[in-house]
């Protein structure tokens, strides 16, 4: 009984503080309080809701009956739609604070939202086609945990556990696998969509190739993602991983690109510390592990993941380990990369670690909500959060660019491969070319740090060297510098021949801040 008094007197006097000093002062300058007291909680009642719901539904195989029934739904709604005037584009229903992208989509205010319940996984096929078949809204994290709980996993499993099928499909996604598999659109054998005339549509690389061709990057602009088929390959229970750190420009991105190149490697990765400093890691999937080699770098009272690799820098030495293959597919998961740092400052202390690191990370959905103007528009000003993809010859040039435009650190580095296929996507040449995502996550260090002027040079240097900007992020181009990034031809050919012009807004209008109002 004591306990329950003391906690709610203190949650008591948490409320009074808050009353007295006010709530937007509390989550800007004392934001960790109300993230420890309530965040985390909340965050942990909705992981545990999703997980136990998904497991119930599949061995249940409710799902598929349910999913016919849902699409026919929202065909109804799109019709409906038509049917009163097609006076404003429409859009997903689903809230935009619950994206994992940081941007504030202020359309789905004016646009009809069309509800889209859909987030189940359908079927697993292991046997023939071997793939899995999933709803938009499955997040990687459900996709995780049952596909290594029957020995199977996904080519390409993109870090944070709240990403969705349909986020990385009308976005994209990445991992450490991507310099043999690609994108996660380069795993994905067939979509089904919903179009702006109601009518249902599958594509795949065969039937209605355009289609499946214009789908990856668009946002959503050509049709309503309904379910997707997505290659599966076997798993092994633990990733062989070796750390290397390496220093001097020179030798990062030489060795890099090496490791880049070599397909016995199932997984590379460079955490970039410093421009002159970093730690490559290069693993392998397997069955056995060494005696006292064992690291389960995933349980809540590791060490956060990015501190961990970074000992080994600090040490200069190298190292070998074997991490549980679920772990390594979402090491980053628990410090958000190294998001978390800023927002729980303690977070990596052994103590909090023990005590509350099985509640962490907060859903990133949840801090969006709570987020408030005021604190999006300092994050906005005076933090960045961008994936840039550049051609891995590149990189020496980007990585000073990076430095001298927003020197933030650490940077996260994952090659993959960029085939030569029409979309919004691919390389310069009629081949595929090997890629390089430069993530940076945190607060810039630069001199007169200002948003925009700093990240449209960023941008500038991008587009001359054939990259691309990941389009969650927040993205300053005009829409000529949009075009001239990314080729339209097949997706503005698509919205034209489909009817979307006056059902879908353009994706620039979508996700530019010159565009959005």
């Amino acid at each position: 009984m004591e306990p329950a008094v003391s906690l709610a007197v203190c949650a008591l006097l948490f409320l009074l503080w808050v009353r007295v000093k006010g709530l937007e002062f509390v989550l800007i300058h004392q934001r960790w309080v109300f993230v420890c007291l309530f965040l985390l909680p909340l965050s942990l009642i909705f992981d545990i809701y999703y997980y136990v719901r998904a497991w119930v539904v599949f061995k249940l195989s409710s799902a598929p009956r349910l999913h016919e029934q849902r699409v026919r739904d929202i065909q109804k709604q799109v019709r409906e739609w038509k049917e009163q005037g097609s006076k404003t584009f429409m859009c997903t229903g689903r809230p935009g604070w619950l994206t994992v992208s940081l941007r504030v989509g202020k359309y789905k205010k004016t646009h009809k939202n069309i509800m889209i319940n859909l987030m189940d996984i359908l079927e697993v096929d292991t046997k023939k086609q071997q793939i899995v078949r999933v709803e938009p809204l499955v997040t990687m994290g459900q996709v995780t945990a049952l596909l290594t709980s029957i020995g199977w996993t996904l080519p390409v499993l993109p870090e944070l556990d709240d990403l969705t099928v349909g986020g990385l499909i009308m976005g994209t996604g990445i991992e450490s696998s991507s310099h043999k598999y690609g994108l996660f659109q380069h795993i994905c054998t067939a979509y089904e969509l919903v179009l702006a005339d109601g009518s249902f549509v599958r594509c795949t690389p065969s039937e209605n190739s355009d289609l499946f061709y214009a789908v990856p990057w668009s946002c959503g602009t050509l049709g309503f993602l309904v379910a997707a088929e997505i290659r599966i390959i076997p798993a092994k229970k633990y990733v062989k991983l070796r750390f290397e750190p390496v220093c001097g420009l020179e030798a990062i991105c030489d060795r890099f690109t090496r490791e880049s190149q070599r397909q016995e490697n199932h997984f590379v990765e460079g955490l970039l510390y410093s421009l002159e400093e970093a730690v490559i890691m290069t693993g392998v999937m397997t069955d056995e592990a060494e005696p006292g080699k064992l690291n389960s770098i995933g349980n809540y009272y590791k060490p956060w993941f990015f501190k961990h690799v970074e000992n080994y820098l600090k040490t200069k030495r190298e190292g070998l380990e074997y991490i549980p293959l679920r772990h390594y597919y979402h090491r980053h998961t628990r410090s958000i990369f190294w998001e978390l740092q800023d927002i729980i400052p303690f977070g990596n202390n052994p103590v909090f670690r023990y005590l509350f690191g099985w509640m962490v990370p907060p859903k990133i959905s949840l801090l969006k909500l709570t987020q408030g103007e005021t604190l999006r528009k300092l994050y906005e000003q005076h933090h960045v959060v961008q994936d840039m993809l550049v051609p891995m010859k590149c990189l020496p040039q980007a990585l000073h660019t990076f430095h001298s435009d927003i020197h933030v650190y650490p940077i996260w580095l994952c090659p993959f491969i960029l085939p030569s296929q029409p979309g919004l996507v691919h390389p310069k040449g009629n081949e595929a070319e090997l890629y390089v995502d430069i993530g940076a996550y945190g607060e810039p260090r630069v001199k007169h740090f200002e948003a925009r002027s700093c990240m449209r040079q960023l941008e500038k240097f991008v587009r001359s060297v054939h990259g691309f900007q990941m389009l969650y992020a927040d993205c300053y181009m005009d829409r000529e510098e949009f075009w001239e990034m990314f080729d339209g031809s097949l997706y503005h050919r698509l919205r034209k021949q489909l009817g979307c012009q006056d059902a879908f807004p353009e994706v620039y209008d979508k996700i530019c801040k010159a565009a959005r109002h």
